[in-house]
């Protein structure tokens, strides 16, 4: 049986709800050799996951997720194989970590005027050590009854048109590309979806690395689409199972929604030089 791995996973200092040992002891069990936490503009996680994946003999590939813009649309980066430790990657990461928290300040403020009283601190206190996402929020108004379930929350308050919206703060798709690849690391479009031709296109010529071609959302067909993209521009096909776990009912894709172990081969055959 071939080796396995996932390349697109979410611990507790983002808005999964595992802490990176736990993910690491269930990624043993379900037979995955390496695993990358990519977790939303964050690598904290990725100092315990390194630990235990001594202890359980999975290989911890350092990563995250990062939003960004092209065109006015918002797309998503995977930076795997990110030098957790570097400088400016750091900076990026602490500078962000303040605007999700004044993000969350001005969405408070909306529901306050819609008689739905939270508190930051409530939010800050779900969140724990994580940067503040608009599903720490959701928890929280589940929590106090001003919605059914986090679903709700969502679509009554949170969602991109609802009225409590507020957008985070981005930055532009070459910007987000070279702040990985000058970390190390290898920049991987995360699950296009159903995209249009020509918005694919004008990412691709900015520069990614690769494509996941593996996720939750990819039917057999988006599979081979971006297969067949990723050979005709020489990129690396990455994927994974986008897991959060808890409230997102997502527990089954774990160890379901895999990449073959030779992806993380090619990448690492694959990775820029680090700039100095």
């Amino acid at each position: 049986m071939d080796a396995l791995a996932d390349l697109h996973t979410h611990t507790i200092f983002s808005d999964g709800a595992k802490t990176p040992c736990e993910l690491v002891r269930t990624a043993s069990e379900r037979g995955l050799q390496a695993l990358a936490l990519t977790d939303h503009d964050t690598i904290n996680g990725i100092y315990e996951a390194i630990e235990c994946g001594k202890k359980y003999g999975v290989e911890i590939i350092p990563g995250l997720e990062i939003s960004c813009d092209i065109n006015d649309k918002e797309i998503h980066l995977t930076g795997l194989f990110v030098d957790y430790e570097d400088e400016e990657l750091r900076k990026y990461l602490e500078f962000f970590r303040n605007e999700r928290y004044y993000r969350a300040k001005r969405i408070v403020q909306k529901l306050t005027a819609m008689s739905v009283e939270i508190s930051i601190e409530e939010i800050l206190s779900e969140a724990r050590e994580s940067a503040i996402g608009r599903p720490h929020i959701a928890t929280v108004l589940h929590k106090k009854g001003f919605v059914n379930d986090y679903y709700e929350a969502f679509h009554k308050y949170l969602g991109d048109y609802a009225p409590a919206f507020e957008r985070k703060i981005h930055i532009s798709l070459q910007s987000a590309i070279k702040l990985i690849n000058d970390a190390g690391g290898l920049a991987i479009l995360a699950h296009p979806g159903k995209m249009e031709e020509e918005l694919l296109t004008q990412i691709i010529h900015a520069g990614i690395d690769g494509i996941e071609t593996v996720h939750p959302s990819h039917s057999s067909s988006l599979y081979k689409f971006y297969s067949g993209i990723v050979e005709q521009y020489c990129l690396v096909a990455s994927g994974g199972s986008d897991f959060h776990g808890g409230i997102k009912g997502d527990d089954e894709n774990f160890g379901q929604f895999t990449v073959p172990y030779r992806y993380v081969e090619e990448m690492k055959n694959a990775l820029p030089q680090k700039t100095v």
